[in-house]
């Protein structure tokens, strides 16, 4: 099967019904999508999917076939941070690191439909995503860091 996967058409051998997650990791070597619960509860294996952020532990791979995907190695252009990953590093908002893909997926999302999100917008992104490690304040100073330099960006001449 063919997938779109950060930009690029992939060529993938393997069974339609595998379930996204390891077809990412397995068949093409992006392993920064994580394993978590393999029930869609934990939100670690989040993928943007036409920009969507979408769960992939249980999905199959063919159901994503003609779709836009981007994992979070694909997040980063031409070798930039994007202002989520560099505000995370700034506010040291991971502890154990094993959530931050998840969450930056689903806070790429959210930022691409809004450049300044409010608490309530940001709080629903991150609803089906578990931090076990308490990181979670780092997380939202990182956002607002994040929504400020895009507003600073944006008004400068």
């Amino acid at each position: 099967m063919e997938l779109r996967v950060n930009g690029q058409e992939r060529h993938v051998d393997a069974d339609p019904e595998t379930p996204l997650l390891w077809v990412l990791r397995d068949d093409l070597g992006l392993t920064g999508t994580k394993y978590g619960c393999g029930l869609e509860q934990c939100g670690a294996c989040a993928v943007l999917c036409d920009g969507r952020a979408v769960l992939s532990c249980a999905t199959p791979a063919d159901a994503f076939v003609g779709r836009e995907l981007r994992t979070i190695e694909g997040v980063a252009a031409d070798g930039v941070l994007h202002v989520l990953q560099r505000a995370f590093v700034a506010e040291q908002a991971a502890q154990c690191g094993y959530c931050v893909p998840g969450i930056l997926i689903a806070l790429v999302a959210l930022f691409e439909r809004t450049r300044a999100p409010g608490d309530a917008e940001v709080d629903a992104a991150l609803a089906g995503h578990l931090c076990r490690c308490g990181a979670h304040p780092r997380m939202l100073r990182a956002v607002r860091r994040a929504a400020q330099e895009l507003a600073a960006r944006e008004a400068a001449p």
